[in-house]
């Protein structure tokens, strides 16, 4: 890397303490939203109008992205929270972080080296706010002890359409309401900046309000995002009618909330004088739950994000086209604080990207992902049983296996004769474990399921919730939307084949334990 810093690196090395000399290593802000997927609304401008992308409201995201590096085909490894986020942490794929590679029943594994505290170890102050890793006790957590946690202004933000649709039922302006939350990030990352005592900071920002649930109708009247605006722009995995627009449109309420958290980042930092010697990353963990296609599915609605990258060093003002896996952050953040990269990591740092002036395909070496899923909720299956996945995607083709076809990808089918009685619908939008739990709850979920038996709505279940055949292959040019599986068509035997190979033997080299003992390891051994 090309690295602007490595003259100041030089002379701390050299004794600057002594001379006086500070520490100008840049400061790191990773604001990182909870289900947040691929929506924001300079991605109608990459890709095009005519998308749901046309109604979201991301202005600070979007400033962000034109005066930095804006990725369009940015994916997680996972998507799943914890597994998503072990990942990004090791800077490896999320199948070799052992119990850190499923959701419930995870366990940090100290013996994996994590960017943030491999920063602290470094001279860097860390910090957090909100989620970072979870499940896990603050003296295993990637993210250290709870004395790196700033969260004393306020953590009512997580709950944002809850709080201020209760302040606007009590007579509140909800201008008012928001400005309250927007005070507490705020006032968070305000006493993270006071302690950091000289050092360069590494601060993760982590909320979770738009992670499920939120309050219904809460994007218009909040917002004013119409849920009719969507019509016409949905994808064509969901149902075109007013709940499923409703509910998207609170969606993106959410993520207008998380914009405006992270205008006031912004904000802070240049009031500290702080912001031209702070690289700034911004992303989502993968799709919106509660929706097809979206967590806990390796379709491109699942695991690709929105991703910008801004700073000190990045050469900015581009669309770049190279595909990254979030992993990839883990060795960026390394390499910009100089810190040695750990030979155990995969994911490979993109600053021979933001180095560049080019815009397109930079890298010629980044032309696919890699991802892949195993359990998420435990109860969802019967045993606890996962649901393992691996997928390639190219810039035309995605390619998937799922290895136990025998298996229903989001969970079993558990009381769906009950669904059109009222408290089992209740369930059905806000219990995530009542059925098919590794969708999450919404209204969209219980919307098709209830209405599964009209052969409109068939479709749109069937495609869903049922079974998987082992092989899955999509023409992204013909089927943007992932929705005609040509594994077994003989024009793409070739494409099949090579995909496979290539993601078989990636999987081997990194030492998959789903390609031993038929999983044995994610099979029993996790599945406790």
């Amino acid at each position: 890397m090309k690295n602007p810093w490595l003259l100041n690196t030089i002379l701390l090395i050299a004794g600057v303490c002594s001379t006086g000399y500070a520490d100008q290593r840049p400061n790191i802000v990773f604001a990182f939203a909870d289900d947040w997927g691929r929506h924001a609304g300079i991605y109608s401008e990459v890709d095009g109008s005519g998308t749901e992308n046309d109604v979201a409201q991301t202005p600070n995201f979007d400033r962000l992205a034109k005066t930095g590096v804006l990725f369009s085909n940015a994916f997680v490894n996972a998507p799943s929270c914890t597994p998503c986020r072990s990942s990004i942490l090791s800077g490896q794929h999320f199948w070799r972080t052992g119990r850190g590679a499923i959701l419930q029943g995870a366990v940090w594994d100290e013996q994996i080296p994590s960017w943030p505290l491999l920063l602290k170890a470094n001279g860097y102050h860390i910090g957090y706010t909100f989620k970072v890793w979870s499940p896990g006790r603050p003296k295993d957590a990637p993210f250290g002890s709870t004395e790196n946690k700033y969260s004393k202004g306020g953590g009512q933000f997580n709950g944002f359409s809850q709080y201020v649709t209760k302040a606007m039922e009590s007579g509140k302006e909800p201008r008012d309401a928001k400005r309250l939350l927007i005070g507490e990030v705020r006032k968070n990352f305000q006493s993270m900046l006071k302690e950091k005592n000289g050092k360069p900071f590494a601060y993760w920002f982590g909320p979770t309000n738009v992670h499920r649930k939120w309050i219904k109708g809460s994007g218009k009247r909040i917002w004013n995002i119409d849920p009719d605006d969507l019509q016409g722009k949905l994808p064509k995995f969901l149902p075109d009618v007013s709940e499923v627009r409703q509910d998207f449109a609170d969606y993106l309420g959410e993520v207008a909330a998380f914009d405006a958290a992270l205008g006031a980042l912004i904000d802070e930092l240049k009031l500290a004088g702080l912001y031209d010697n702070t690289i700034i990353v911004v992303s989502g963990d993968h799709g919106p739950a509660g929706f097809p296609h979206g967590k806990c599915n390796l379709y491109d609605f699942g695991t690709r994000v929105p991703l910008c990258i801004v700073g000190p060093g990045v050469k900015g003002g581009r669309i770049v086209e190279d595909f990254t896996t979030l992993p990839d952050l883990a060795p960026t953040f390394l390499d910009a604080a100089n810190v040695t990269i750990p030979s155990v990591m995969t994911a490979k740092s993109l600053w021979p990207t933001l180095d560049s002036e080019a815009s397109g395909l930079v890298d010629p070496n980044r032309t696919e992902v890699f991802t892949g899923r195993e359990r998420h909720v435990a109860a969802a299956r019967a045993g606890n049983l996962p649901y393992p996945q691996r997928a390639i995607r190219t810039k035309d083709y995605l390619y998937i296996i799922n290895f136990k076809p025998d298996r229903f990808p989001l969970g079993d089918p558990k009381g769906l004769d009950d669904m059109t009685k009222t408290p089992t619908l209740d369930r059905l939008t806000n219990n995530t474990f009542c059925t098919l739990a590794d969708e999450d709850a919404g209204p969209t979920k219980a919307w098709i399921v209830t209405n599964r038996n009209r052969i409109d709505v068939k479709p749109f279940f069937e495609n869903a919730y049922g079974k998987r055949p082992l092989e899955e292959l999509y023409d992204l040019k013909l089927d943007p939307d992932q929705l005609k599986n040509v594994a077994q068509h003989r024009d793409y035997s070739n494409v099949r084949n090579t995909l496979k190979n290539k993601l078989m033997a990636t999987l081997e080299e990194t030492k998959d334990p789903r390609v031993v003992n038929d999983g044995e390891y994610f099979e029993k051994q996790l599945n406790k």
